[in-house]
């Protein structure tokens, strides 16, 4: 018995869990967890409740519909991000061709500090609104 509890995954909000799970799944190279993969016969995709995994099956990010989802307005704390995501990459040219893959999966860019000479990075809004960094460490 462990004296902790573990994190089983992370679970986002969203109008459209399908659209920002394939986001996810492209952007890290991720897999639905059996069961949770599109529809392939045609029929309505109206599932409420998606599960991405990484290849030895652990449930890394989830999603969850809800009927509404204000988007931050961060930088403004108007409404604020309440939670982001953090994914680093090697080098500052890594950096670059992660940015053309995010931006092309529907990807928002919110911020560009790449300029940083101790950790360039990019904040970006994903399809649903939700923050995340891209950095190098």
């Amino acid at each position: 018995m462990s004296e902790y509890p573990r994190l089983l995954h992370t679970v986002l909000d969203s109008t459209n869990p399908r659209e920002l799970a394939e986001f996810y799944r492209q952007l890290l190279g991720l897999r639905y967890r059996p069961g949770d993969e599109p529809p392939t016969d045609g029929t309505a995709d109206d599932r409420d409740w998606l599960v991405l995994t990484d290849s030895d099956g652990a449930a890394k990010l989830a999603f969850q519909l809800v009927d509404r989802l204000p988007r931050t307005t961060w930088p403004r704390h108007d409404v604020p991000m309440q939670l982001h995501l953090d994914f680093t990459v090697s080098n500052a040219s890594e950096l670059e061709r992660q940015r053309a893959r995010a931006e092309a999966l529907g990807a928002e860019l919110l911020f560009d500090r790449t300029d940083d000479p101790d950790e360039p990075l990019y904040v970006f809004a994903d399809r649903s609104g939700h923050p995340f960094c891209i950095f190098v460490a």
